[in-house]
């Protein structure tokens, strides 16, 4: 009698959405802690990202937790992507339009994210200081993009929490399925909510917690 052989794509299902939870998350949330010193002062902002920045094996632990699982999460969320046919104008449910919207703001985050990495990790070799991301704040048109990069990858986030709690069995019914939707719907504000505030202090040299420096 053969033995019964595990279901490939099933495996990679459960791999890619366990991927995206891990990577995007502390992708998300080690940057808005680290950047809202922004909003108390460049000289504590400079401070906590030198403190980010020579970290010992740093660069290993962003490859192994970071890095390498976002690209797994991108590349295999292309193929189901091309796998998928959208059937959201033929029955317009909510379902169907989060399913639409996890998909395209998964691909502007891939964007933004690859993006940002660029311009503050490689180009200022792993350095960047405030005046660095406030110089290129400055600008309307990469001022837009970070804003929609932050609102899009919070949305692809949240809603990735939901799908989640879905597909590991940690949602069962339509009670707790709701309650999850719930959950990721308020992880998902919080951090988009936090993110243009950064956005805006950058923009507008704005630091409403700058009276912690008086401490």
């Amino acid at each position: 009698m053969a033995a019964a052989t595990p279901d490939r794509s099933y495996l990679l299902d459960k791999l890619h959405s366990l991927s995206g939870l891990v990577p995007i998350g502390a992708f998300l949330a080690e940057h808005f802690w680290s950047n809202s010193y922004a909003l108390v002062s460049p000289r504590r902002y400079d401070w906590v990202s030198y403190e980010l920045q020579t970290i010992p094996w740093r660069p290993v632990v962003e490859w192994a937790l970071i890095f390498l699982p976002l690209l797994y999460h991108a590349l295999y969320g292309f193929v189901i992507w091309s796998r998928g046919q959208s059937n959201v104008l033929r029955y317009p449910y909510v379902a169907n339009w989060m399913y639409v919207l996890q998909r395209w703001t998964g691909l502007i985050a891939f964007l933004f994210i690859g993006w940002h990495v660029y311009v503050e990790r490689i180009l200022t070799g792993g350095k960047s200081t405030y005046a660095d991301v406030a110089t290129t704040m400055a600008s309307p048109l990469y001022w837009g993009f970070y804003l929609i990069g932050v609102l899009v990858t919070s949305f692809h986030f949240g809603n990735g929490l939901w799908q989640f709690a879905n597909k590991w069995g940690l949602a069962v019914g339509p009670r707790a399925q709701r309650r999850a939707a719930w959950i990721g719907a308020f992880v998902g504000l919080l951090f988009a909510l936090v993110g243009v505030l950064i956005v805006l202090g950058f923009h507008f040299q704005w630091r409403p917690f700058e009276f912690y420096e008086q401490r």
